[in-house]
């Protein structure tokens, strides 16, 4: 993205409606767990066919961090 005043302002705007829209899914399906473990998980499972509900089951979330633990550090 760029610098200018109003790429700026469409990175701020893009951020809040992201923060706002995960703040309303983590309070309308009880989600425990934070915003940050939230925009990981959905940003991993982006394309995936699943439903919202299914990604933050506890036997899911195992399976996920076991293949986070496997993924190949960049450097």
């Amino acid at each position: 993205m760029g610098y200018s005043d109003n790429a700026v302002r469409v990175q701020i705007y893009t951020a809040i409606i992201a923060y706002v829209t995960v703040a309303i899914m983590k309070e309308k399906l009880k989600i425990k767990h934070t915003n940050y473990e939230i925009l990981q998980v959905l940003s991993i499972t982006l394309l995936t066919k699943i439903q919202i509900q299914q990604l933050f089951q506890e036997n899911y979330l195992q399976d996920f961090k076991e293949l986070k633990g496997n993924q190949l550090i960049l450097l």
